[in-house]
Formats: C-alpha cells, structure tokens, sequence
C-alpha cells in the first residue's frame, strides 16, 4: 500500500468506560488507518482501569501525524459507548463533527453512591448542538445472540461517517478480532452499518 501524502490529519475519539472495548475499537481504527496507508498515532487515556472507570482512546491518522493526542475541538468523529461519556467529552467534536453515541446508561460510582445524580434527556441536549447518530447498539447486540459485540455495531455505525470502504472494514475485523468471533463481529458490523 502507497503511504497517503497531503492528507490532513484526521482525528478520532473513542470515549466509553472500562470493559466496554474500547481497546478492540482502538486496534480497528488503527488497522483500516495502516492498511489505507496514513501515518496513525493512538493513545490511551484511563481514569480507573477496572470496569466502570473513564476510558479514553485517540486515533489520529493523516500524511505526517506529530502527536496522539486530540485537542478540544478538534475531533472529526466522537465515538461514545454510553451517553454520559458523550456528553462528558463532547466539547472535543469539531464544528461539522459527528457523535456517534450507544444509547446505553452505566451509573458512575458518584451516581451509584448518590453523591450526583445522573442527567436527564443526554441525548436531547447533545442534539441541541451536535451532530448525533445514537442507537442501543446493546439491544441489537443481544439480538445477535453475544452482547459484548455493541462496539463492533458502534464500529459500523461510525464507518459510514469516515472515508473508508466498506469491504476495507470487514477485511480489517476479521483479522483483528479472536478468530471464534469473526462471523459474529461481521454481522455486527453489518448491523451498525445499516443504522448510520
């Protein structure tokens, strides 16, 4: 593959909490990136690194990337597996970006412990000045029989909204993901895909 030259940097974030798989999301980004042939940068961000902690990924990919980290207001793409987490970083979508948002609520422990209380109407507010593509990528996961599949849903949801071809995708899934899961991933994709 021909490196890619004079290409602005593009940059996405993937934003959810610990356990959802936003290190897969991340591994799947950064391989349609490489394989397209863009210079790609990825960071981690963990607030707590067990379940339910923040987590924080950016992908950014272009001719020559100098540094991994997203600036606010910058991000092209906003990947959010749950709503808080949408609205918590949404300031760092660019004007014309898009948030993609798994409409699904995961208490936090300040929430949990009734120090604050969860907010009303997320995707309502996010609307009122974002771009929202938002579906229970959960619920449709269940529906495909393995509900740890929703960020390959989300995946495909976010790729009609990035410049890749649909075949690429699939192509990087599948030798991304452990190969038992390869037919389950693809027909999430598909799923996400449809939803766009």
């Amino acid at each position: 593959m021909a490196v890619q030259t004079n290409v602005e940097t593009k940059n996405i974030m993937i934003v959810g909490v610990g356990g959802q798989g936003t290190l897969l999301t991340s591994r799947i980004l950064g391989g349609i990136t490489l394989d397209a042939g863009y210079d790609v940068k990825l960071s981690e961000v963990h607030g707590m690194a067990q379940r339910g902690g923040s987590v924080v990924t950016y992908v950014r990919y272009g001719s020559n990337v100098a540094e991994p980290i997203v600036e606010e207001g910058q991000a092209d793409v906003l990947i959010a597996f749950e709503r808080l987490e949408a609205l918590r970083y949404a300031h760092f979508l660019k004007k014309g970006g898009v948030l993609i948002v798994n409409d699904q609520r995961i208490d936090p422990i300040t929430v949990v412990t009734g120090a604050a209380q969860y907010p009303a109407d997320i995707l309502d507010t996010l609307r009122a000045k974002y771009k929202v593509i938002s579906a229970d990528a959960s619920a449709e996961a269940l529906k495909l029989g393995n509900s740890r599949v929703f960020n390959t849903i989300i995946i495909g949801m976010a790729a009609a909204h990035m410049d890749f071809e649909k075949e690429a995708w699939l192509k990087v899934i599948e030798k991304t993901v452990p190969p038992k899961t390869v037919a389950i991933n693809l027909a999430a994709f598909e799923v996400g895909y449809d939803l766009k």
